[in-house]
């Protein structure tokens, strides 16, 4: 086991030398599983977890310096101010779906900002509304064991009992912002076909740390809801709000027209909403957020205008600039605007012309290409390296717990070995 001595050097070269060599697995899987396993009460899925999802937790921690949190945090608080410029709602909200342009308060519940970390600092590559992983993240946190003093000393301290209560003050905020002012009581966590997805030990996860919280909750599909009398039900559960895990950020499909009624019409509040995700999540945005030139018409601050020089300059994708993005190709990553999870996006030195020629007729954005950072792990008695992205998940600008994700590949997978969610110590 190597241990790297925690000396006062630079915090980002410290940061960097651990990722390097430091080695230790600080993840204790059996208390792992006994914490969920505890936590929710349910036995098989838990059980088969390291089988059905063997790469979902790496077993090593991430290391990430004090000041690129902080410089992360920054960029956070600078988008939403963007966003709460009226110029710059106008111009979003005009091209976004009638669904996605009034505003019924909530702030969206569990935003997530992805970072590369780089030597000039962390570059914000994408924004997220539904961001999942954030449950399981905590109880990976809690489930660390030092590996030498100075880990305890610096990094192992709980985590899951002030996640918990942050969770449900964020769902009764959003709550309060839709203008009601009984008491939340019934919560639905909504996807299709929720026990088919990757994340559904998160569902599940979810539903008991918001019923020790003191809410009726159930995990249900879409197309499983009914609307009446001014009422959407799951079963027979009155439903009040809809943690929205659906990636139909608009909910166009017709499964989701019952949730989509009641939503427009008020009848419950949805979060994120579709106008939480028309106003920050849309990857189009990524081009007006890395203008300053547009970001100073809008009215953007000095400060905010220069803390967003984070995000890597991005263009939107036309038969016009086709020529012109082909040619410089590989400097860039593109990614479709309606994309999500990282499903048909490519780094342009990878692309064919194949799929060149369906990606130059539009819908895709032309994002500078920002290598991630790197994690270097231990399986076995090999040393191999790991790309890593930081994404901080946040409640109206304010953070409630950073995670890291390792793996291979053009984008985050949970197919990789040694791969996963990783827990963040700041340095």
């Amino acid at each position: 086991m190597n241990r790297i001595a925690l000396n006062p050097v630079p915090a980002v070269s410290l940061a960097e030398r651990l990722n390097a060599e430091c080695f230790c697995m600080t993840l204790d899987r059996g208390l792992l599983l006994r914490h969920l396993q505890n936590g929710t009460n349910v036995d098989g899925l838990w059980q088969n977890l390291e089988v059905s999802r063997p790469h979902l937790f790496a077993a090593t921690p991430a290391f990430v310096a004090h000041e690129d949190l902080e410089r992360m945090l920054a960029v956070v608080t600078a988008v939403e101010h963007v966003a709460k410029l009226e110029a710059y709602r106008d111009a979003v909200l005009k091209e976004s779906p009638t669904i996605a342009r009034r505003d019924f308060g909530p702030r969206g519940v569990f935003m997530g900002y992805d970072f590369h970390l780089t030597s000039q600092g962390p570059k914000l590559i994408e924004i997220n509304t539904n961001a999942g992983g954030a449950f399981l993240n905590a109880a990976l946190r809690d489930a660390q064991r030092a590996c030498c003093k100075e880990v305890a000393d610096r990094f192992i301290s709980p985590m899951a009992a002030h996640f918990e209560a942050a969770v449900a003050t964020m769902f009764q905020s959003e709550w309060r912002l839709q203008g009601r002012t009984g008491p939340l009581c019934n919560i639905a966590i909504v996807d299709e076909a929720p026990e088919q997805q990757y994340l559904y030990p998160e569902f599940v996860l979810a539903k008991s740390m918001l019923e020790r919280q003191g809410f009726a909750v159930t995990i249900c599909d879409p197309a499983t809801l009914t609307y009446a009398e001014g009422t959407l039900r799951a079963g027979g559960l009155a439903i009040d709000l809809a943690y929205n895990r659906l990636v139909d950020f608009m909910l166009d499909r017709p499964e989701q027209d019952v949730l989509r009624r009641a939503y427009a019409d008020g009848a419950v509040v949805v979060t994120p909403g579709p106008h939480i995700h028309a106003l920050l999540a849309n990857k189009r945005h990524l081009v007006l957020l890395s203008d300053p030139e547009t970001l100073r018409r809008m009215g953007a601050s000095e400060a905010d205008i220069a803390i967003l020089a984070a995000v890597p300059h991005t263009r939107l994708v036309t038969p016009e600039n086709a020529a012109q993005l082909w040619s410089e190709r590989k400097r860039h990553f593109f990614k479709p605007l309606s994309g999500h999870g990282g499903k048909a996006v490519y780094r342009g030195d990878k692309i064919t012309t194949s799929t060149w020629a369906i990606i130059a007729k539009g819908g895709y954005i032309a994002q500078e290409l920002v290598a991630p950072g790197e994690r270097n792990v231990e399986i076995g008695k090999a040393r191999e390296t790991r790309k890593m992205d930081v994404r901080l998940y946040t409640y109206d600008g304010k953070l409630l717990i950073p995670a890291a994700r390792l793996y291979q590949g053009q984008t985050t997978n949970f197919r990789t070995p040694a791969g996963g969610f990783a827990p963040v110590f700041a340095v």
